[in-house]
């Protein structure tokens, strides 16, 4: 087996999007401590330089459903730090409820900044990259790609589909120079997660985790890294599973409860900011 050298943070130009405010920002500042070229995007102009001031990186804005704002973030990011070498589609929203009540415009949105977002964030970056011979793209995904719950049925949709573009994407490019790899977190404590429960048995990760888990694959280009690490076995495992173990599993942990029941309230503002498609901030 061909072994992967171990890569060096320190120096490469890293562009992230969503990097305002959870994985995105703590991704920024652990690649920042490292030694990257940092440069930052939002579709919050605000949060955004915010983050950027508080991190002293470049922050831009960015809306990652339109290619003139993704193509310009790209271009502002390589006058400012030089040529891209890593890109993390981060940007990520996690509308909730009953298949049937969820707005289509929620769903729309969903689609477009999880999974459109991605695609065309690759994309461009690829047009880049290619020529060069060399670089690599980090989308995160998320185990909620591989573990469907009730209450998630759009965010899984979403995730399961990065995951399998960034499959096929990999194997394209594998022989071009190109790393692309899936980031597959789990429950973690961001505004995504706002109104809800953590599963029995489970701890909310903390952002900073994730983005240790991100500094860890510039390092080693993979296919897919979970985190926790450990989970990696128990979803195949899972995946083996029979109908009825899995309910019994989801009611136990409270799986099949926990995206449906949650408090409306608590979650109120960011409902608000993915129907008005202000929510486009890091997973």
């Amino acid at each position: 087996m061909k072994t992967i050298r171990r890569q060096q943070v320190a120096g490469k130009a890293v562009a992230i999007t969503g990097g305002a405010r959870g994985i995105g920002l703590a991704t920024a500042r652990a690649a920042r401590d490292r030694g990257a070229r940092v440069v930052i995007g939002d579709l919050d102009p605000v949060a955004a330089e915010k983050a950027g001031a508080d991190l002293g990186i470049a922050a831009l804005p960015l809306d990652v459903t339109d290619r003139g704002s993704f193509a310009g973030f790209l271009d502002a990011a390589e006058d400012l730090v030089g040529p891209v070498d890593v890109l993390v589609n981060n940007a990520g929203i996690m509308p909730l409820g009953r298949v049937e009540t969820v707005g289509d415009t929620e769903a729309t949105r969903c689609i477009d900044v999880n999974l459109h977002g991605v695609m065309l964030g690759t994309k461009i970056a690829l047009l880049r990259m290619i020529p060069r011979g060399h670089g690599q793209i980090i989308n995160i995904a998320s185990i909620a790609g591989v573990t469907p719950a009730p209450g998630m049925a759009l965010y899984n949709a979403s995730k399961a589909a990065v995951l399998a573009f960034t499959d096929a994407t990999r194997l394209e490019v594998r022989d071009r120079g190109i790393q692309v790899g899936a980031m597959l977190p789990s429950f973690t404590n961001t505004e995504l997660i706002s109104g809800t429960r953590t599963p029995k048995g489970q701890r909310a990760l903390e952002p900073d985790e994730v983005a240790a888990g991100v500094i860890a694959m510039i390092e080693r280009p993979s296919p897919r890294r979970t985190v926790p690490r450990s989970l990696g076995v128990s979803m195949r495992l899972a995946a083996l599973y029979p109908d009825r173990l899995t309910r019994a599993l989801y009611h136990l942990l409270d799986v099949d409860t926990v995206f449906l029941d949650y408090d409306h309230s608590a979650r109120a503002a960011y409902a608000a900011r993915i129907h008005d498609g202000s929510a486009a901030a890091g997973e």
